[in-house]
Order: C-alpha cells, then structure tokens, then sequence
C-alpha cells in the first residue's frame, strides 16, 4: 500500500473526484489504480471563500514498486505505515495465576482491561458508581432535580468522566505505535461511526458512547473479564520497605450497602480518574510516591453555535461535511497567565459535574449531532504549585475544593452554577437581570451574580484580558451578552502518580498508575491510549517475569 498525504480537493468536490486526483498525484493510468481507502479528512479554512478538504488515503496500485520509485523521499508520497495491533504477549492455555485488577472503568481502564482479557489474563474490573445504563439515570437526577449522588454521576461510574463529554477522539500526543488506531478500531466495533477512523477530529457523543461502553463491557466479560460495580477501594494492602514495597491486595467496600470485602492482588491499574480524591488521599496515607503538577481553572463561556460557524466557515457555515464549527484559542496575560480554550463542544451544552456535595463543577457535553443551539467551550487559567497553592501532593485538590465550594455558594447553594454576562465581568460588577442574546445551558439552572465570588484575582484579571483579544480574533466572542458560567476546575489532574519505566508506581511494585488521574493523560484518547501501554507493561512483567 502506498500512503498520500496533503491532497486537496474543493469542498463541494463530487465523490467521483477522488480516484482522478489520486492518479494524478501518483502519474499512474486509472487502470493501474487498484483500491482506495481514506484515512483521513480535514479541512483548510484559511480562506473562507475557497475552503478546500484535505485527505490522506491508502491506496494499493499495480506495480507498487515502480511507483514508489519515482517519489524517493516524497513527503506526500511513501509506503503505508503497519498499523496493525499485536499483543506483546499471551497467556498460555489454561493460564491460572492471580488475575489483574483494574481500578475504574473509563476510557483508560477499559482499553487496559481489553488488552489484558485479550492476553488471556481475565482482570477483575473495579468501579465504584455504576454501570452506565444508571449511571445516566443518576446523573440526570442532579440536572433536572437537584440530587446529587457523590458515587454516580459525571465524574463516576462506567465509562468515566469521558461519557458526559463530546466524546472527542483526538489527541496529541506521540503515537509512533498508532495505539490510536488500535483504539478507534475497538470502538467502532462496538458502535462508534466509521467516520471516526477518518475525520481529522472525530467526537462520538454522549448516547453514541453510552451503547459503546456497554458492548465493550460485554466483550471483556466474554473473555473471562469480571465486572464489580458499586465498589470502591478502601485502603491498599502495601508490604516491604525500600525496594520491596509491593501490593498485596485490596480492601474494598461497597458503595450500595456498605459491606466490606478483600481482594488478595499482586498487579493493578489505577486508572483512576482526576476526581478520585478520597483515593488519592489513601494513597498518600499509605506512601505511595505522589507529586503536585499544574492544571488550569476558569470557566464555561456559550456562544450561539451559528455565531462560532459563521466566524470559522463564512458563507459555508451549515455544510454538512463541515459540520458544527469548533475553535481551540490561547493568549498570554500580562500578568504571566496562559488563558485558553479547553474541551471545546459544538452544538452542545454545559452540565453539572461535580461529585462532591456542597461543590459546584462545570463542564461541556454534546451528542455526535452537535445539533444544539449553543455551542461551549473551557476558558481557562493556569495555575501552579508553589505558587497559587503550596507544592504538596494534596494542596491543588484542597485548592479546587475551595472555589468549587464558593460557587456552590455563589449558585445560590442548590447546585445552581453562578453566571455573568461578559458586558459586567469586564466592567468588573454582578449581573442581574434577565438574560438576553444568549440563554446558557447549564442544569439545574444558572444564577446571575459575580464570577470573582469563587475565582481568584489573577484568573479574573487574565480573562478580563483575554476576552476583548478573542473577540477581535472570532467576532461576538466577547459580545456583551454572552454568559460566563462558574467554575470550571476539573480541567486536569492537580497530582501525578508517579511511574518509573516499567509502568509501576516508584516505589511500590504491583501499582501501575495510569490515564487522567495519574497525571498521564489528558481527554479520551490519550486516556485510552495510556491503558494500553500499562495493560502491555502489566501483562510483560506477569507472563515474563
């Protein structure tokens, strides 16, 4: 096979285009053009007018060779990369030795539990909400009425904080091994849209990911996997000093009923989630090598998603190959604040994401139509250990909870997220008043009040900046009625489990940090994309040993 990169054709191209355009770009008769197969799909919106697709395909012609020769060292043209998933290793028949837990099932843990039922080695799935079917009911429980169940919600249960998102399936991280492709393949086969597998940003969306789970969940259990819903773990069984430090086993208790249990376990992937604070806490009881790491916090802020696809696409906005517009923006404050645009979901909404009681969190979600009104988007600001809270493992957690408390507070003490209009956050007073060009989405409902109630000056001050240099670059983005919706401070992990080369913990063998709440990761993909390399480390270190 051989790959084409870069060919570009005009938006309103006909399919019928493609094959000639290929011929063309190798010099070959169309005859001699034996398959096609895309790989990716993107668009240059440069200029607006005249937006262009741009496509990598893998194409398999006659006399391959003399082709490729014509093209030595082509950037655009060269052999197929193998993306081809291979198991590093396998379990031999009748394999019957402890069996590796995995603790949480979001998209680390459930990519890290396939590979390890793949290998042979039927792990035991450790979840403390519940299985995703519920977990949907639980959720809506704090949106439509105000009750928040603190072990399933946004941020618990199968699936994990992913499945109340857009659902985007991109990623930058390095991928030399394309483990991305091994994931998007799996989830396909579990319902995902092809598109997924070409679409230069592919998103499945909320429902879409809900019938996903649940087919992957039926899989791992096909091949010995075991599921335990409504179980958290208590406390880690940790023996030896040193060197020798090493899990023993689990002690795990029930989130329905209480009732406590004991899991002997010798090798276990934390794929934990950043919101897992009660077992960070455990860990950092237990010794377990912990460090602070920075993260950002802000807010949500909604435009109309026909003002976002307007200013991207110009007169195409509404093509449907082009879809619902998307932005990624960054500015640098004055006062040495990066200010940016995080989790950006067109068409979508923002919901209610905390999963502690007396807390308000905010975050975005949409469903792979991206047909909603508004479209959503993290405005953000960094902060740091050592220098907007103290450099310990646990101090940027106690930082979260506090603002995330003040706008509890702020919200009117209901769950309610505190809003501003942009017109009175950069004139520095409360808002009040109705609403008026744009209506946010957030449920259980939203309260006019100010933001610099449950933000720190210095975020306040660099969205203040940020904001009028947004809206010279996307116009209306900084249009007087657009809301501000408060707090946003789950952008990240504000720890890191720490992990040597093999995967384990630095100083306690047997724990294999991983994914989002490990500090490893940062959105689905790469989630996913971290669970399999520790599942590979994990299953090397059982079966060699």
């Amino acid at each position: 096979m051989i790959r084409i990169s870069d060919l570009t054709l005009p938006l309103d191209h006909a399919a019928e285009a493609i094959d000639p355009a290929i011929c063309a770009m190798l010099g070959i008769a169309p005859d001699r053009l034996l398959r096609v197969n895309m790989v990716r799909r993107g668009n240059d919106a440069r200029k607006k007018s005249a937006i262009k697709l741009v496509y990598v395909f893998d194409v398999e012609v006659e006399d391959e060779a003399e082709v490729l020769a014509r093209f030595p060292g082509h950037s655009h043209i060269r052999p197929a990369p193998d993306t081809a998933y291979r198991l590093p290793v396998v379990a031999p028949e009748g394999y019957a030795g402890l069996r590796p837990v995995v603790i949480g099932a979001g998209p680390c843990g459930l990519m890290a539990a396939l590979i390890l039922a793949e290998m042979g080695l039927k792990p035991i799935i450790i979840e403390r909400g519940t299985a995703v079917r519920e977990r949907t009911k639980d959720t809506w429980a704090l949106w439509r009425r105000h009750q928040l169940s603190t072990e399933s919600n946004v941020q618990f249960g199968e699936g994990g904080a992913g499945t109340f998102s857009d659902g985007k399936l991109y990623s930058r991280i390095k991928d030399p091994r394309h483990l991305s492709r091994k994931v998007l393949t799996e989830f396909v086969k579990a319902g995902a849209p092809d598109d997924i597998l070409y679409e230069a940003h592919p998103h499945v969306g909320t429902f879409r990911l809900v019938t996903m789970v649940m087919s992957m969940r039926e899989k791992i259990e096909q091949l010995g996997g075991e599921y335990r819903f409504q179980t958290r773990v208590r406390d880690f069984d940790i023996e030896g000093e040193g060197d020798a430090r090493h899990l023993v086993g689990l002690h795990l208790v029930s989130t329905k009923d209480g009732s406590e249990s004991y899991l002997p376990a010798r090798h276990c992937v934390m794929a934990l989630g950043h919101s897992s604070r009660d077992t960070f806490e455990v860990l950092h009881e237990r010794g377990v090598f912990l460090e602070s790491k920075p993260f950002a916090i802000g807010v949500r802020i909604e435009h109309p998603q026909s003002w976002i696809d307007t200013a991207r696409f110009g007169q195409c906005a509404g093509n449907p190959i082009l879809g619902a517009a998307a932005y990624a923006i960054s500015h640098q404050a004055s006062n040495g604040r990066a200010v940016y645009s995080f989790c950006m979901c067109p068409g979508g909404r923002v919901v209610a994401a905390t999963s502690e009681e007396g807390r308000v969190v905010t975050n975005g979600m949409s469903q792979y139509s991206r047909a909603e009104f508004n479209a959503n988007s993290g405005l953000v600001v960094t902060v740091d250990p050592g220098k907007d809270y103290p450099d310990e493992p646990l101090a940027g957690m106690a930082f979260q909870r506090q603002w995330e408390s003040l706008a509890f507070t702020a919200g009117g003490g209901d769950y309610c997220a505190p809003g501003q209009k942009v017109s009175d956050f950069l004139a520095g007073r409360p808002s009040e008043g109705e609403f008026g060009a744009v209506v946010p989405s957030y449920k259980p409902g939203v309260k006019l009040t100010d933001l610099s109630l449950c933000l720190p000056p210095y975020v306040i001050e660099a969205i203040r900046e940020a904001l009028p240099v947004f809206g010279r670059q996307i116009p209306n983005y900084d249009h007087p009625d657009v809301v501000m919706t408060g707090v946003e401070t789950r952008t990240s992990c504000p720890l890191r489990i720490t992990r040597g080369k093999d995967f384990q913990s630095l100083n306690t063998r047997g724990l294999y940090p991983a994914g989002e709440g490990a500090g490893y990761a940062g959105g689905i993909l790469s989630a996913a994309v971290d669970g399999i390399k520790v599942a590979e480390a994990l299953g090397v270190e059982v079966l060699r040993g």
